[in-house]
């Protein structure tokens, strides 16, 4: 395995200064990222949090999920009162969902290593998922290479309701279905049978989404100790009771600061994907059918978006108090409660997380709690032998294809290959038609009017036949170089699928398959630097 580091071009404004420590968004947090984290570590031991209860939590859930007894033993040092956390979270995606899942898991189990190391305490990988959440058109499907073209491979399970994906049973004969047919398109290899195994037995032992998502995450990280919490288990519910209660009487200082400094940021020119406003609840009630409805405050009331529930704020506060699994957390709440419950030392996030980090200082101020130092997670790009010999056949550079339209590459490439080039050849010959024909043009306008009109629309026809001609000798060199293309497609869409990150798109599902999870343990004993934009991973 070589692993390479190189630079991202076109990052968010928002994202370039804070990776530069820039005060002009720094100051919107409450840590620097890169900066020793001696004085968080000391700023936590005024704090205190339920850590038997957390424990027994934990512990409970990761045991039925089948933890390997790294993950166990790392559970069982939340009694110790100076053991901290590094934590970061994704939706519960099948496989794991897209590759970042992976790469964020990797940067949370190799951060806490790093400041173990650094501060002399125990530092335990905590992985939250987002159980919770509801949107499950964003967790039923993986892409996939067929035909070097990408498909959308979806589970056909119907889910009707807004349901958190933890309380969505799994329809295990649909589910098999889905396993199967992935199979089906993917090349097999040593690794497939044990693969497949794996993921038969994590559906059996699997109720819901989360318990499948679960149970692979110990398959790809059996010995790395990682601790996961589902964000919507009962338990957890039962130790956010006063947090809740908390945020219900703080709501009106807590949307008023993230509205504002959200506006704030747009003003100074930072773009945010995020819709608030100074009613917002920033929770979820859970109506008898278990559907989630996101509440909003009006006065002494809170109604949800559509009017479909009606709460006066003492019935919500005794909801909070006696039936806490009857609410849930929206993206501004969830940072709040996870550092109720967790001794956070540091919270691993990808670009977008952190834009919407950069609203919420003040919230976490309002709440008696400083903000964690948010710490973006290491991106890679996974180079295979073949990506890699395509690369080499094309004398292509991979932070180029990166940081490049492949479209173009591969339409200048194209256009090169006849001397003189394709596109120099026909522009000269439009400019030279339209030279040629100008006094032509001016003769007409001086005989009339009219047929100077005529004159400029027979050199638009003019025009439009070359265009017609250009584009039939294009389609002539695409068939004539037919095998070419088709390398800088196969480029594409392993490198840049979609115009985005391979992470984004792209599930583990093929990697594993081909290279089994060596890949992943060889990654854990590497060296990163996480001020690093992104890594090219190139598997042997």
């Amino acid at each position: 395995m070589r692993i390479c580091p190189t630079t991202l071009k076109h990052k968010s404004k928002l994202i370039e200064q804070y990776r530069a420590h820039d005060e002009k968004i720094i100051s919107y947090f409450d840590y620097k990222p890169f900066d020793s984290l001696e004085k968080r570590a000391s700023d936590l031991e005024g704090r205190k949090f339920r850590r038997q209860d957390l424990k027994e939590s934990l512990y409970e859930m990761n045991q039925l999920w089948g933890a390997p007894a790294e993950t166990l033993q790392n559970i069982n040092k939340f009694t110790d009162e100076n053991s901290v956390v590094v934590i970061g979270g994704q939706q519960a995606g099948l496989f794991t969902g897209p590759m970042y899942s992976i790469n964020k898991i990797i940067s949370i189990i190799l951060f806490a290593k790093e400041q173990e190391r650094k501060l002399n305490v125990p530092v335990i990988p905590v992985f939250w998922i987002a159980g919770e959440d509801h949107d499950y058109d964003e967790i039923n499907h993986v892409y996939m290479n067929k035909s070097g073209k990408l498909q959308k491979h979806i589970l056909q399970q119907s889910v009707t309701i807004k349901k958190s994906l933890s309380h969505v049973e799994i329809n295990k004969q649909q589910m098999k279905k889905w396993i199967d047919e992935a199979f089906q398109q993917i090349k097999e290899t040593p690794n497939t049978k044990q693969l497949l195994n794996k993921l038969y037995n994590c559906l059996t032992s699997s109720n819901s989404f989360v318990d499948f998502f679960a149970q692979s995450i110990f398959q790809l990280f059996s010995t790395e100790g990682i601790v996961l919490v589902d964000s919507a288990h009962p338990n957890i519910r039962l130790l956010e009771s006063e947090m809740f209660t908390n945020i219900i009487r703080k709501q009106n200082p807590i949307a008023k600061n993230v509205f504002e400094t959200t506006e704030q940021l747009r003003q100074n020119g930072y773009n945010l994907s995020l819709d608030v406003a100074m009613d917002d609840a920033h929770l979820f009630y859970h109506d008898n059918n278990n559907e989630r409805i996101l509440l909003k405050r009006n006065g002494n009331e809170w109604v949800g978006k559509n009017d479909e529930v009606l709460l006066t704020t003492n019935e919500l506060e005794t909801i909070a108090k006696q039936s806490p699994e009857k609410l849930s957390n929206n993206v501004i709440s969830r940072p709040l409660m996870q550092e109720y419950l967790f001794p956070t030392l540091a919270f691993i996030g990808g670009d977008g997380e952190i834009s919407y980090w950069a609203t919420l200082k003040k919230a976490f101020h309002e709440l008696n709690m400083k903000m964690p130092p948010v710490i973006p997670r290491l991106s890679f790009t996974y180079i295979t032998k073949k990506t890699s010999k395509l690369l080499e056949n094309l004398a292509l550079d991979p932070t180029f294809v990166l940081n490049n339209n492949v479209a173009e590459i591969k339409a200048n490439w194209l256009l090169s290959q006849q001397q003189p080039p394709l596109q120099i050849l026909m522009e000269q010959l439009k400019e030279d038609f339209a030279k040629a024909h100008k006094p032509l043009r001016e003769f007409a306008t001086e005989v009339s009017p009219d047929l100077g009109q005529l004159a400029n629309k027979n050199l638009e026809n003019i025009m439009n036949q070359l265009n017609f001609l250009e584009n039939k000798l294009i389609t002539h060199l695409k068939e004539k170089y037919e095998h070419q293309m088709n390398n800088y497609n196969n480029i594409e869409l392993a490198i840049k699928p979609n115009g985005v990150l391979q992470e984004r798109i792209w599930s583990p599902l093929e990697i594993v398959n081909e290279y089994g999870i060596q890949f992943l343990k060889e990654i854990l004993s590497s060296n990163f630097t996480f001020k690093n934009d992104h890594y090219f991973i190139y598997l042997n």
